[in-house]
């Protein structure tokens, strides 16, 4: 009888190790797709931002440039700074 339990007892924990295992297996590969995902979004996002900020550079700089030869243009054509 002693072996009987023994036996179903070690059975019993070896199938509990084992569907741990299992488990443990399937969550891990759910995380790291899951990671995945969220790094492929964020690089998305990223990418979107870039551009936007780019965007937003050149419109800046355009604007400066427009000021910058505005400025330089009343300079050279003024009278009244000269006399």
């Amino acid at each position: 009888m002693k072996k009987l339990f023994l036996s179903l007892l070690v059975a019993a924990f070896t199938l509990s190790i084992y569907s741990c295992r299992e488990t443990t297996e399937e969550k891990t590969e759910e995380a790291v797709e899951a990671v995945g995902e969220d790094m492929e979004a964020a690089g998305e996002e990223m990418e979107t931002e870039m551009e936007e900020t780019g965007e937003e550079l050149e419109q800046a700089g355009e604007e400066v440039e427009g000021e910058i030869e505005e400025e330089a243009h009343e300079e050279a054509h003024e009278t009244d700074d000269m006399q």
